[in-house]
């Protein structure tokens, strides 16, 4: 099972397309990350936004926890390869082999080492002393904004204190307005 603790603990996971339109999305949600958890791909190995993204994250000098998904794919040989590769091309030394990476072999497919992750992260958390703070004025990033037809601008916000609740006025830049659901 996962370890429980008595402070809330937000994850939020961002999934980016590889596509260099949402270079900039993977770079802000570094920004505001306590922890990256760097999905790789067991069948494709390292690709060029898993690059970027260990870049942004190596840059803001983050704990990095490396999740190889699709092990349900693959032989149990490409998680080593996988292992390998970060560990000689971009110094990501496994925790086994004497580093200070933790890698968990997952499946998003099958739930397999889903839990073992989760605990990874949480033990990561607990080691740095992290605590969600949800009280108070709230403070955070907008990590990509758009103009959807019928509603206006848009945003998707990240918070790193505090709690925003529908009726909120916010502060953005120049721009300014209310959060609506």
């Amino acid at each position: 099972g996962v370890q429980t603790c008595a402070l809330p603990i937000y994850l939020v996971f961002i999934d980016t397309p590889g596509h260099e339109a949402f270079s900039k999305i993977r770079m802000r949600g570094t920004k505001v990350a306590d922890i990256v958890v760097l999905v790789v791909a067991a069948d494709d190995g390292i690709m060029p936004q898993t690059i970027e993204a260990l870049k942004h994250a190596q840059s803001m000098n983050v704990p990095i926890v490396v999740a190889i998904n699709k092990v349900d794919k693959v032989e149990k040989a490409r998680v080593d390869v996988v292992k390998r590769d970060l560990a000689t091309q971009h110094e990501l030394l496994p925790e086994e082999w004497g580093g200070q990476t933790i890698y968990v072999p997952i499946s998003a497919k099958t739930g397999l080492g889903i839990d073992k992750l989760l605990e990874m992260i949480i033990l990561q958390s607990q080691l740095m002393e992290l605590k969600a703070q949800s009280k108070g004025k709230a403070l955070g990033y907008v990590l990509e904004s758009k103009l959807e037809k019928g509603r206006g601008v848009v945003a998707t916000i990240l918070t790193q204190h505090g709690v925003v609740k529908v009726g909120d006025y916010f502060t953005a830049g120049k721009t300014t307005g209310k959060i609506s659901s």
